[in-house]
């Protein structure tokens, strides 16, 4: 089943590109936005996410958390997050449970690749509630960023 908005948002502990554990507990009191996605170094992915580099300010400006999330190695982020600059954390979800507690988990992908985040977005009010959910079946689509701004600031 898929999470709705009003349902509780799984917690999580996944490492981040710098090697720390984050958790989303620890946002507790604050909007999260939290973008799933495929794969670093991809054109939609790389899009994806410098939409939310791009308007970072209006996030900050919120005191809104934005996280990457995917299941690529801590290790790959962390060139992904330096080649385009991003100022938000990217997280590891390689073990794969992340994704799949958020419903956001190809079984199989293209290639014959098993086990990858779907492209998807969820905004997390201050007591941990979905506020936003867009999970995309084609990874070739973007989410609603729109939407995703007008969920944060509600």
């Amino acid at each position: 089943m898929s999470l709705q908005i009003g349902d509780q948002a799984p917690d999580f502990k996944l490492f981040s590109s710098d090697l720390t554990e984050v958790s989303l507990a620890a946002f507790k009191g604050k909007k999260v936005i939290i973008h799933f996605f495929p794969m670093a170094f991809t054109g939609t992915c790389t899009e994806q996410l410098c939409t939310m580099r791009d308007n970072f300010s209006f996030y900050e400006g919120i005191n809104a958390q934005v996280l990457g999330v995917s299941v690529d190695s801590p290790f790959s982020l962390a060139k992904f997050k330096e080649v385009q600059s991003y100022q938000f954390p990217l997280l590891s979800d390689f073990n794969k449970e992340v994704s799949e507690a958020y419903g956001a988990f190809y079984p199989e992908f293209v290639f014959g690749l098993k086990g990858v985040s779907k492209r998807a977005a969820f905004v997390i009010n201050e007591e941990g509630k979905i506020a936003y959910a867009e999970v995309l079946e084609d990874a070739g689509k973007l989410p609603d960023f729109k939407a995703i701004d007008d969920a944060v600031k509600a």
